[in-house]
C-alpha cells in the first residue's frame, strides 16, 4: 500500500541532491543557471534532474533569487489587433526563459488611474512592465515604476525615454512617406483619418502627413481631416464625413487599418471603386489590410518586433550575457492594390 504512494510522490530538491552526491545549495545554484559551478558538476545535477523528472517550484525559485517571474502589460489601447500582437512579441521573448505575461487593462481618463497602476505593482511584484501607449507617454507612470523599484520599458511613436527604457518607431516619417508616395501619383485633394486625441501615434502620424503636404506646397483644409478613434466604426463616420464633401477627395490616409477598412466599406457602399475612384491608405498592416479587398495600401508597423525587445530589454542579460536591444524601429510602406492614380 506504501509502495505506490512512494511512486507517485514528486521528486523533490533534496532527492536530486541525495542522488546527486551534492548539497541542497549546489542543486539550487545549477536550477539558477549560477556560474560559480564547475561544468562537470553541473552537467551531473542536470542528468539526475532529467533523469527524476524534477520540476523547480517557481515560487521558491523566486524567494531564492528575490524576484518575480512576472512581466507585465500595463495598457489603455482601444485597438485589440495591436493588444494581440504585442503580447504575442512579449511571449516570444520569453519563451526560454522562466517568466509569464501578466495583462492588466487600466482605464487612462480615470483620476485614479496611477494608484490602480500603483497597487497592481505592490500587489503582483512583476520583475517588469512594458507599457504600451497611450499610457507609455505618461511620465508620471514611469516615475511610480521607478519609485516602486519596478523596471520598466515604454513604447511609443516617437522616443519617450532613455533607450534602456524605451522602443520607438518612426511614425512621422513613414506617414510623410506614405503621403510623398500618394503625391507622386497626382492625388492632391487627400483626407486624413486621424487617430484618438491625446495619443503620441495619432500626433506624430498628422504632423507627417502635414509636413508631406506643406513640402508639396498644397494647401491642406480643415475639412479634409476627420476624427476617428482606432476603431472601425470610427473609420465608417469619418468616410460618411469626407465622402459627403465636394469635392470629395480622391484619396484618404487612415491612421490605422481599422479605420481604413471602415472608410473602405463606405466606399463600396456608395458605389465607388477602390482604387479607380478613391485610393485608400492605412497604417499597421494587420491582417486586416492583406484579407480585404482591394489589398490595402499600408505602413508596416513593426509592434510585434518592438514588444519582443521591449520584453528582452528587461530579462536580457540576467544570466551575466550582455544583450543590447535595438530601440527606434522602422516602419515601412507596403504598397499593395488600394492606391492608384487619380481618374483624370
Amino acid at each position: 500500500m506504501t509502495e505506490p504512494m512512494k511512486k507517485s510522490r514528486q521528486p523533490t530538491i533534496n532527492d536530486v541532491a541525495r542522488d546527486a552526491g551534492v548539497s541542497k545549495k549546489t542543486v539550487s545554484r545549477v536550477i539558477n543557471r549560477s556560474p560559480l559551478l564547475n561544468e562537470e558538476t553541473r552537467q551531473k545535477v542536470l542528468e539526475v534532474i532529467a533523469g527524476l523528472g524534477y520540476v523547480p517550484n517557481p515560487q521558491a525559485r523566486a524567494l531564492a533569487l528575490r524576484r518575480n517571474f512576472l512581466i507585465g502589460l500595463v495598457h489603455d489601447n482601444p485597438n485589440a489587433q495591436t493588444v494581440l500582437n504585442v503580447q504575442r512579441g512579449i511571449l516570444e521573448a520569453l519563451r526560454e526563459t522562466d517568466f509569464e505575461l501578466i495583462v492588466r487593462p487600466v482605464d487612462r481618463g480615470s483620476p485614479t488611474m496611477l494608484d490602480d497602476v500603483g497597487a497592481f505593482l505592490e500587489r503582483q511584484r512583476p520583475f517588469g512592465v512594458v507599457l504600451l501607449p497611450p499610457i507609455s507617454e505618461n511620465d508620471a507612470l514611469a516615475k511610480l515604476c521607478t519609485s516602486i523599484g519596478c523596471r520598466y520599458v515604454r513604447m511609443g511613436s516617437a522616443r519617450l525615454d532613455d533607450d534602456a527604457h524605451m522602443v520607438a518607431s518612426n511614425d512621422r516619417e513613414a506617414v510623410k512617406e506614405a503621403v510623398t508616395f500618394l503625391l507622386s501619383m497626382g492625388h492632391k485633394r487627400i483626407g486624413l483619418v486621424q487617430g484618438p486625441h491625446g495619443f503620441r501615434s495619432a500626433a506624430e502620424r498628422r504632423a507627417g502627413f502635414e509636413e508631406a503636404l506643406k513640402d508639396a506646397d498644397i494647401p491642406l483644409p480643415r475639412s479634409l481631416i476627420a476624427d476617428g478613434n482606432y476603431t472601425f466604426q470610427s473609420g465608417l463616420l469619418a468616410g460618411e464625413r469626407l465622402l459627403d464633401l465636394l469635392p470629395r477627395p480622391t484619396a484618404i490616409l487612415c491612421s490605422n487599418d481599422e479605420m481604413a477598412a471602415g472608410v473602405l466599406h463606405i466606399a463600396r457602399q456608395r458605389g465607388l471603386d477602390v482604387p479607380g475612384d478613391l485610393s485608400i491608405v492605412g497604417f499597421d498592416d494587420t491582417p486586416t489590410a492583406a484579407h480585404i479587398w482591394p489589398p490595402l495600401t499600408t505602413v508596416r508597423w513593426p509592434v510585434a518586433s518592438m514588444a519582443r525587445s521591449a520584453a528582452l530589454k528587461l530579462v536580457g542579460g540576467l544570466d551575466g550575457e550582455a544583450v543590447e536591444e535595438p530601440s527606434m524601429f522602422l516602419s515601412t510602406l507596403i504598397r499593395r492594390a488600394s492606391a492608384a492614380p487619380p481618374k483624370a
